[in-house]
């Protein structure tokens, strides 16, 4: 077999990451990039803009209009930081919480499903992913260093 998992780890990203965007857009009205925002201030602790955009890899701009949008749709509450300054500070609203509730499980079982039926069991898969983004959060915290 050839070694050429950079390449296949960046189309499956993509593959994924266009299906999931289909699916949301054409089952809740929203995009992808926009729920895995909700789902990183509620509940993955991404508390201000910079943060969000540090888990997200964009800009901050980009963060600051797509935080714009999200509050406007009452999904995000956006709060100038205590200590001043152009931070925000970032919380679902209710309406967000119920939102990335509602679609998240669903989501979840999707995945389920097509890691299943590609043979490879789910269990297993989950648990390499996350020895993964275990490995990148250690090389990054001692290049940090």
């Amino acid at each position: 077999m050839e070694r050429n998992l950079s390449l296949n780890l960046h189309v499956l990203t993509a593959r994924l990451d266009r299906a999931a965007d289909r699916i949301l857009r054409a089952e809740h009205d929203i995009s992808y990039s926009r729920f895995l925002a909700l789902t990183l201030v509620g509940e993955l602790g991404a508390s201000t803009q910079r943060d969000l955009a540090n888990r997200l890899g964009v800009t901050e701009p980009s963060v600051s209009r797509m935080t714009s949008v999200l509050a406007a749709d009452g999904l995000l509450d956006v709060q100038p930081e205590a200590a001043g300054g152009h931070r925000r500070r970032l919380s679902l609203t209710d309406k967000g919480k119920r939102l990335v509730t509602s679609i998240r499980q669903d989501f979840e079982d999707r995945l389920a499903t097509l890691v299943e039926d590609s043979g490879v069991p789910y269990d297993e898969y989950a648990e390499h992913t996350a020895r993964l983004l275990a490995t990148f959060d250690r090389w990054e915290k001692e290049a940090g260093k």
